[in-house]
């Protein structure tokens, strides 16, 4: 997810320095209530508001308590409660990337959540989401909010062009050229990001590494094969070039919200903006379908999202207070009200209600939900994309051959697990 600027970066700089305070926080002293600090890492713009609406609403229901709200620029948080963490002024709670979850867990910086106030409704919870927020078989995150990626297209120019959603990437292609002669628009505009290349991966039955054998497949022949469609699809009638500059992401969204490409692969954090563009001012126009498939007739994208954790190195009094809050924000009423003001998704059942589900966005993502692939518990893992980022606008820009590339990203990605195999 893509949000704020350099100057957003500073003022959550000096707001964390100001409030990252942890266990010691001046408020805290004599019988008032217990001061926690949470660091929320949703987008500032169209998140943050709900958030900071449910914290208010906490805080009337729990007078004992008061919750500290830091908006943590995403592409920050990793790196600044790692940072924290290892030294001091770490956050009582961190809304964490679920690849963040092991990594922050086999460093001993979250708190066990088994049998703890924030996991009581477990068993509301779906089941492969609380997996992937375990780590040696211990629970170190609450499921806030999931995602997936899905194909996602404009449903006038489908029409028009007379195609369907394509079940594979080769019926994507045949669909792109129709909809070029018939409209007059790209039909696909594809990412050179690592994130949005995985589901071409499982498409073919692999991945970066292979966990359980401890073996790096990123340059295997299966993968060879998956990149090969990838970069397929930056070359055609109708399938737009690839975008190699910082802004690629941007002006993917901006066209296709826009109407000037009929498809592209998206997640559900974009509902949202898609609703603010001119194409989809009718929300029923969304089409969302999943990822189309590889040679294998295997489809799927990654499983993300965030969870809730909680500061392994705050004092007793703080853990308690942010348990109390986990339970609240991760509620069923809590998830359905963020999905109703924000277009996530839930991560348990019972949140997706009518309403809920009333949203076109919301239902049509839940509906691909089926098909996302959890992610290893590997704390490397979500780092094994990296090297990817850097290769793979190389060899989609055709500065780099394919092998090559590979081999690069390969030598790259057994550096951050040295007890991989090649």
């Amino acid at each position: 997810m893509r949000r704020g600027t350099a100057a957003t970066a500073l003022v959550a700089s000096l707001a964390l320095a100001a409030t990252a305070c942890g266990g010691s926080d001046s408020g805290d002293k004599g019988s008032g209530p217990v001061t926690i600090t949470w660091w929320d890492t949703s987008n500032a713009t169209n998140e943050a508001p709900t958030y900071k609406a449910l914290v208010k609403e906490f805080e009337a229901a729990n007078k004992d308590v008061k919750v500290k709200y830091v908006n943590v620029p995403f592409d920050q948080a990793q790196n600044k409660f790692d940072t924290a963490a290892g030294s001091q002024g770490a956050p009582d709670i961190l809304r964490s990337e679920v690849g963040w979850t092991p990594a922050f867990a086999k460093k001993g910086f979250f708190l066990p959540l088994d049998g703890t106030e924030a996991l009581k409704d477990q068993a509301k919870f779906q089941s492969s989401l609380i997996t992937q927020a375990q780590y040696e078989g211990k629970t170190y995150g609450v499921p806030l909010v999931t995602d997936t990626l899905a194909l996602v297209y404009n449903k006038a120019l489908f029409a028009k062009a007379g195609v369907e959603a394509p079940k594979t990437w080769d019926d994507l292609k045949k669909a792109a050229a129709t909809i070029q002669a018939k409209t007059g628009v790209d039909g696909y505009w594809g990412s050179t990001q690592a994130y949005y290349a995985q589901s071409f991966l499982y498409g073919e039955g692999t991945d970066t590494v292979d966990a359980a054998a401890k073996k790096v497949t990123v340059d295997s022949p299966a993968a060879k094969k998956a990149y090969g469609t990838w970069l397929s699809l930056f070359d055609g009638k109708g399938l737009h070039k690839a975008d190699t500059t910082a802004d690629a992401y941007a002006h993917i969204q901006d066209a296709f919200v826009n109407g000037k490409v009929a498809a592209i692969v998206q997640g559900p954090w974009e509902i949202t903006n898609f609703y603010n563009g001119s194409a989809f001012k009718d929300k029923a126009n969304l089409g969302i379908a999943t990822v189309p498939a590889g040679s294998t007739g295997k489809a799927g994208a990654p499983t993300g999202g965030h969870n809730l954790s909680v500061y392994a190195g705050s004092d007793a009094a703080h853990q308690k207070a942010a348990l109390k809050f986990v339970n609240f924000m991760t509620s069923a009423k809590s998830q359905s009200a963020i999905a109703l003001k924000n277009s996530t998704l839930p991560t348990r059942d019972d949140a997706y209600t009518a309403e809920v589900k009333a949203d076109p966005g919301i239902a049509g993502f839940q509906g691909v939900l089926a098909a996302a692939q959890p992610r290893p518990a590997l704390p490397e893992y979500s780092s094994l994309w990296g090297p990817l980022d850097t290769e793979l606008p190389k060899i989609a820009g055709g500065k780099e051959s394919l092998d090559k590339g590979l081999g690069n990203a390969e030598l790259a990605i057994a550096k951050l697990v040295p007890d991989f195999s090649k």
